[in-house]
């Protein structure tokens, strides 16, 4: 066993558990480890780019990059066979075109979907993509994701309701937390509209999305309401087969 590495990753999960940046001493105080090792771990792990230092008070703080890591993992798992059954469901309860995503950096991408029967519905295809901040699935993805992650998102503007003040944005991602759901107005293409809930893991945040999307004339707001609970079900139901125990919610 590499006790040099097992000491790194021990650094590396001690500055990620902290709310705040932490300081060389107290990391070897509470580790147990030599202050020397703790810097040259750190050193380290700076120059790869997971942690930075404040070169003010000397303290240490992760980076964006262990959030990436943790994203592309997330990305890998496989979350369609586990999701099926519930997005079927979905797509019989509720006739409209059903959506499975997962956050890849600034968009959202269509791993899995069940179309409309009806005539007038959602374009779209597995493998596509969709900026995350535009996008019912994305929004509930989003709403997970650290706020230093969500500030560099660019937000360019594609149709009249496009969100595209970051203050906005981060009060749409606190309502959507607080309502159990995410919505989408016609802010991506302004015909589609859409509502999802993400797929929670206690551990890594949102792994997933399920959401449905349909023409904004039939998706009205007292009809997404009504839709929403079936929504929310797929995403625990989704939950329980991949054998995440915690909360779901959007």
């Amino acid at each position: 066993m590499d006790t040099t590495l097992l000491k790194g990753l021990d650094v590396l999960e001690a500055v990620a558990a902290r709310a705040e940046p932490c300081g060389v001493t107290e990391l070897a105080q509470e580790l147990g480890l030599v202050k020397s090792n703790v810097h040259r771990v750190l050193q380290t792990l700076a120059h790869r780019g997971y942690v930075r230092k404040d070169e003010r008070s000397g303290r240490y703080a992760c980076t964006l990059k262990v959030w990436e890591l943790g994203a592309s993992v997330v990305d890998r798992l496989d979350v369609r066979p586990a999701a099926r059954p519930a997005v079927e469901a979905l797509a019989t309860r509720t006739a409209e075109t059903v959506h499975l995503s997962v956050l890849d950096g600034a968009e959202v991408i269509y791993i899995d979907k069940v179309d409309s029967p009806h005539p007038v519905r959602a374009y779209s295809r597995i493998g596509g993509r969709a900026p995350a901040y535009c996008v019912a699935t994305g929004k509930a993805l989003l709403a997970h994701a650290p706020e230093a992650f969500v500030a560099e998102i660019p937000l360019k503007k594609y149709t009249a309701r496009t969100i595209t003040d970051p203050e906005a944005l981060r009060k749409e991602l606190r309502r959507v937390r607080e309502a159990g759901y995410a919505i989408n107005r016609g802010e991506w293409r302004g015909s589609v509209g859409g509502l999802a809930a993400a797929v929670l893991d206690p551990q890594r945040g949102a792994v997933a999305a399920i959401g449905i999307s349909g023409p904004v004339e039939r998706l009205s707001p007292q009809r997404l309401r009504e839709l929403a609970p079936l929504v929310v079900k797929a995403a625990r139901e989704t939950a329980r087969a991949l054998g995440l125990h915690g909360r779901v919610t959007a």
